[in-house]
């Protein structure tokens, strides 16, 4: 594989890491609201 496709691999691998990071940013701070509406009431 040329270094322009090992490039391309490593970007898509990223992008797909940081969107995962990201919901599971929203994902967890969604499920923190819950909690602590739970707990607060």
């Amino acid at each position: 594989m040329s270094n322009e496709g090992h490039m391309k691999s490593a970007n898509e691998t990223y992008g797909g890491f940081v969107g995962l990071m990201k919901w599971g940013t929203i994902a967890s701070v969604i499920v923190a609201a819950i909690v602590v509406l739970l707990i607060s009431s």
